[in-house]
């Protein structure tokens, strides 16, 4: 008998990526709640480690090496994935704000997201230096100045273990680049004072070698472009700036109507706010219980805890209280290869701590670059023949990777009897009708998404621009939408919160493109599905697929590859970093770039069937070929090095039949690849082509010219 999947009866929402919230989503990953949805609101696609910064600083590890992924973690535990910055907790409403989007709705809520090292109240600050939290912006701007050559003065104000550490750190890395340099360590009372004297001897011992000059009892005054003046009138030179100290929390924690202690989110035992829905861990809370300094080895330990308590709030089993360890094991970076490690007030320092130290790092890096890899259930052992082969070696990808083949589709069209209508103009090929209504022209569409993100909204705002992308293409003005929506089986409360999300994504998105929502329908299935009916007006005639011109110059408004990429994705091969990037790209607007383009001969968007087999689609109703020029073709990030190793969406093979004569290999397969929310491409006239690209990339798109029309049928590729 067929089981339906479950359905998701309540929200949990993980504000932030840190230490504690990266553990509980593998752990969730390996035993999920039943019934429960899990989001994941984050700034980016990724969650640096800041245990290994002083030996990126030094460099000793790559930049990526510090990163947690997030969207593949969350790809893992089947959790959903919000790129962007909270700026609110409404208590009252369990509603989290972010900007440019929906709120997002909580039954149980908890927030991991640091500190920042940011010095608002020191004059010149904000302008001058780059906080050491949050570290991805500080990592950014250290690799830049790196980089460059000559003299270096540096300055790391907060004489904490943090902010040695960095000083160490920048010292080992400026000495191995050979820059002449001066590195000043500025703390407004006593360096060191979390550390017992004989490590602080130690490590005082590190920063007189390498020549770091280390001021204590010193108040800043003013921070300007290339100086710290201190209050006694003295000045430290220094042209990268950094802080280290005032550790504090972020500003919207503040506003969020729970109870703070100096700002930070006070918690019980069982890591529970004032507030019994929401939850805190890490940096950003106070143990009221049981106080302890801000440290990461509190945010490891409290990870099972929060898994735990955060499924007894959500229904399941029974909360358990947090008791943190008195001391814990330090390990301190020396600057190049050498750590010091202390607890319990003894102390050892040499070559051997950093291996240990680095060791424990990658152990814990470890446990997010290999993902177990869960059983796939098996079959029955009693199937129809041919059940094997339809589901094929892979999951069925979603959005046009999960498009029925063109041959499949053309076969169907061709058995439709021709129109009778008189308003109704026959565009053979093309995606969307023309209709002829008293002295208007009306193009209507309609296309829908499989889903291949969990955030409704995020894959609302694609489903829009991938439907509108067939007005744009025969330059009409988008006018009236209706909206299709398959849910997966939710709570009745869970229904509305989604539909709340994708309908008010739904109405921004079309109305920033003319259009508006006029109604629509909706419906339970086995997964998310969304979908629009578009009509959109034209003040000429509509640009078809006929009417390329040999000699024509062929412009491409978009880069090739969200097939491989959300293809990858799926499997936990692509980086969070290269599908939050390919997410940008979809949800691109082409109504700017259709407009540039009005005056071209023949145009489509680029979609299910792929580059080759829309461009095929343009000869075939033109009565002309083409050939592209392999160089030329942009491709997102990652796209290339994936389809090398052979990551296909499942459409491929479909459309490399529409295109057999094509190169195989490399560069060549991603002509195949079926787009979402892809380009336009557009036969222009050869002599406003780099005139017309030039438009394009001054709107923010990342076009090209990709080849050209020719007089010989079928497709041709050079590099």
């Amino acid at each position: 008998m067929h089981t339906a999947p479950l359905p998701l009866t309540r929200d949990l929402v993980l504000i932030g990526g840190g230490h504690t919230h990266a553990l509980l989503l593998r752990k969730w990953g390996m035993n999920p709640l039943p019934g429960a949805r899990v989001t994941v609101i984050n700034p980016g696609p990724t969650a640096p480690y800041s245990g290994m910064l002083p030996g990126f600083v030094a460099g000793h590890y790559k930049r990526w090496e510090l990163d947690i992924d997030l969207v593949r973690l969350a790809r893992f535990a089947g959790a959903r994935v919000i790129l962007g910055a909270v700026e609110g907790i409404d208590p009252d409403t369990h509603q989290i704000h972010i900007p440019g989007r929906p709120p997002v709705a909580f039954d149980v809520a908890a927030v991991n997201v640091g500190i920042t090292s940011d010095m608002p109240a020191l004059p010149g600050f904000a302008e001058h230096a780059v906080p050491a939290k949050p570290l991805g912006a500080f990592a950014a701007r250290w690799d830049q100045y790196l980089a460059q050559a000559g003299p270096a003065s540096v300055a790391v104000i907060g004489g904490g273990v943090a902010g040695v550490e960095l000083a160490l750190a920048m010292a080992h890395a400026l000495r191995a680049k050979r820059r002449e340099a001066q590195v000043t360590l500025i703390d407004s009372a006593t360096a060191l004072t979390a550390t017992v004297p004989k490590a602080s001897a130690t490590i005082r011992q590190a920063m007189k070698e390498f020549g770091i000059e280390v001021l204590e009892q010193a108040s800043i005054k003013q921070i300007s472009a290339a100086r710290i003046v201190l209050t006694d009138g003295r000045e430290i030179p220094a042209d990268f700036i950094t802080g280290a100290a005032g550790a504090r929390p972020y500003d919207w924690i503040s506003r969020c109507g729970l109870d703070l202690h100096n700002g930070y989110i006070r918690v019980n035992a069982y890591l529970q706010s004032s507030d019994p829905a929401i939850f805190a861990a890490g940096d950003c809370a106070h143990l009221s219980d049981n106080p302890r300094p801000k440290a990461g080895v509190y945010a490891v330990r409290e990870a099972p805890v929060l898994f735990d308590n955060l499924r007894a709030a959500l229904g399941a089993g029974r909360m358990r209280r947090y008791v943190p360890q008195k001391d814990y094991l330090k390990l301190i970076s020396l600057g190049g290869k050498s750590a010091l490690a202390e607890r319990l007030g003894t102390s050892f320092s040499g070559p051997l701590m950093w291996k240990w130290k680095n060791h424990i790092d990658q152990s814990f890096m470890d446990k997010f670059r290999n993902l177990p890899r869960m059983a796939v259930p098996a079959l029955p052992r009693d199937h129809a023949a041919g059940l094997s082969e339809a589901l094929g070696e892979k999951p069925m990808c979603g959005g046009c990777g999960a498009k029925v083949g063109r041959g499949a589709l053309q076969t169907a069209l061709q058995n439709m009897p021709q129109t009778e209508r008189a308003d109704i103009t026959p565009l053979p090929g093309d995606d969307a009708a023309l209709l002829t209504v008293g002295d208007v022209k009306q193009v209507m569409t309609s296309d829908h998404l499989r889903s291949f993100t969990h955030d409704p909204a995020l894959m609302t705002r694609i489903a829009a621009v991938h439907a509108l992308g067939d007005i744009w293409a025969m330059g009409a003005l988008p006018q009236a939408a209706t909206a299709t929506v398959i849910l997966p089986r939710l709570s009745a409360e869970l229904q509305q919160r989604t539909m709340a999300e994708i309908m008010q994504t739904a109405s921004a998105a079309l109305r920033e493109a003319g259009a508006e929502i006029v109604g629509g329908h909706s419906s339970v299935g086995d997964e998310m599905t969304i979908g629009f009916t578009l009509t959109g007006l034209c003040d000429s005639d509509p640009i078809t697929l006929t009417g390329a011109q040999p000699g024509d110059a062929l412009i491409l408004t978009k880069p090739l590859g969200s097939g491989v990429l959300m293809a990858a994705e799926m499997a936990g091969l692509a980086g969070g970093a290269q599908v939050a990037a390919a997410f940008r790209h979809m949800i691109q607007p082409q109504a700017e770039a259709s407009r540039i383009l009005r005056s071209a001969h023949a145009m489509t968007d680029v979609t299910g069937f792929g580059l080759a087999g829309h461009l095929q689609g343009i000869c075939d109703a033109s009565e002309c070929g083409a050939t592209l020029s392999l160089d030329a073709i942009p491709i997102m990030d990652g796209a290339a090095e994936l389809s090398d190793q052979g990551v296909r969406s499942t459409l491929y093979p479909d459309n490399r039949a529409i295109v057999p004569g094509l190169p195989t290999g490399g560069k060549a397969d991603l002509l195949c690849d079926p787009q979402t929310a892809g380009g336009l491409l557009a036969a222009v006239a050869a002599d406003q082509a780099d005139k017309l690209c030039a438009q394009l990339q001054q709107a923010g798109y990342p076009a090209a010219v990709i080849g050209q029309i020719d007089a010989q049928p079928g497709l041709r590729v050079h590099s």
